[in-house]
């Protein structure tokens, strides 16, 4: 492809992703998928350019709108190719020629926004604090108030990419052995910081082709997600619910650290989900997981599995605000329910996943955000209500650089995505 047919490719994916409701990553896919004489080489080029205006997406918009222009996908693109410093207002024309696969000739008034922009920084004084971090106005004030003195360190680390974070499998190697092997083959891998089972691999190679994954040996996930799993601390021959399943990330870290003893019964409102997740378990050699659909999180069989197990996850629905690096999009778009929606769903939950817990057993709520209302204070209203249940700080079990009753990692502090995670015991009951 040419370089023009580049810049129209990440044009076309960013106005399927302004109008679309659907994920930034599912998008890409879907349009790579019909687009398949599109090379690996040119792909890597569109998705890298593509991410990074999505990550400068607020910033571009705030400079589109300072120059009197419409904001739209394309204005967006000429923005981030001036600021980049990749073109000139001089030089785009030569982009933007409207032969075959290159954009439309450029309009007067785009022409104008070029010129208007050249010489900026993308990050000018003045720009208000919340565009500079990119940050969407509904989390704004929850964000300060949340990371007070840390709020722009916080929100600057999310600018960046996510790194590329293996869990290796304890069920077929230890770390040492297959970071030997990553590193023999030329890969720059490293243990990471904080998870004993983390490798974190530099490049952003494509392993997800790689044997070693395709055999179960290690799961794409990372570190912060991975910690959630060990806080949980699944042992060998317990009975575990992972009660918001998902794709079965956790479920197979959960699996690992029970030595494939016992029983986890990986739920969810999603079936199909569940369903492929089935695939990964099996891969993985874990024979220890049956799957079980819900229909909400009232469902019948959670009254009839009352009290029948030691360690309840609830990794509930959330913002996702932690994972914003890794999906940008989630800053200036909202895909799903809102926090007025979330914070009752995930209460719900709570209300409900509880039951399963024996008592001396334990619940786990865990969220991929950094709001109060999610995490700190959705556990102080289930404790309020119920009293047999009693926090068990994290760091009786974790030396980790900031966490005290809870799990709390950030993108600044802790280089992971933001996660959340509360262990709650219940009280033994009373003996008669």
């Amino acid at each position: 492809m040419t370089p023009a047919a580049r810049i129209q490719a990440v044009i076309e994916l960013l106005d399927e992703v302004v109008s679309t409701p659907r994920p930034a990553d599912t998008l890409a896919s879907l349009y790579f998928r019909a687009r398949r004489y599109i090379g690996s080489k040119d792909r890597g080029a569109i998705n890298t350019r593509f991410y990074r205006v999505m990550r400068e997406y607020i910033r571009l918009g705030w400079w589109v709108n300072h120059a009197g222009a419409e904001l739209n996908a394309r204005n967006v693109v000429i923005a981030a190719l001036i600021f980049d410093r990749e073109h000139t207002a001089d030089s785009l024309p030569m982009m933007f020629s409207g032969e075959r696969f290159a954009p439309e000739e450029l309009t007067e008034a785009e022409q104008d926004m070029a010129a208007a922009l050249e010489g900026k920084n993308l990050d000018d004084v003045a720009m208000p604090l919340r565009e500079r971090c990119e940050c969407p106005d509904w989390a704004y004030d929850a964000l300060q108030r949340a990371l007070g003195a840390r709020f722009e360190e916080e929100l600057k680390a999310m600018l960046s990419p996510a790194p590329l974070d293996l869990r290796v499998n304890t069920i077929k190697a230890t770390r040492a052995d297959i970071l030997k092997q990553l590193k023999a083959e030329g890969y720059d891998a490293h243990e990471g910081k904080i998870s004993p089972l983390s490798i974190r691999v530099f490049g952003r190679p494509q392993l997800s082709q790689h044997e070693l994954y395709q055999n179960g040996f290690f799961e794409i996930q990372d570190e912060g997600s991975q910690m959630v799993a060990l806080v949980a601390d699944a042992q060998p021959g317990e009975q575990v619910a992972d009660f918001c399943a998902g794709a079965g990330g956790k479920t197979l870290a959960l699996g690992a650290s029970m030595l494939n003893k016992g029983r986890i019964v990986a739920m969810d409102v999603l079936g199909g989900r569940l369903e492929r997740a089935k695939e990964r378990f099996r891969r993985a050699g874990l024979h220890n997981i049956e799957t079980r659909a819900l229909t909400s999180e009232r469902d019948k069989y959670v009254k009839r599995a009352a009290g029948k197990f030691d360690l309840v996850l609830v990794d509930a629905p959330c913002s996702g605000v932690g994972t914003w690096r890794r999906d940008p999009d989630k800053r200036w778009r909202q895909l799903g329910p809102g926090l007025e929606a979330l914070v009752p769903l995930q209460k719900s939950i709570l209300d409900s996943a509880y039951r399963l817990v024996r008592p001396g057993g334990r619940l786990v709520y865990a969220t991929c955000s950094l709001l109060p209302e999610e995490n700190e204070l959705q556990v102080a209203d289930f404790i309020a209500a119920h009293p047999d249940f009693s926090v068990e700080p994290v760091s009786q079990k974790l030396d980790v650089d900031g966490v005290g009753d809870f799990l709390s990692l950030t993108p600044g502090r802790h280089d992971t995505d933001g996660f959340f995670a509360a262990v709650l015991r219940r009280k033994e009951a009373p003996l008669v």
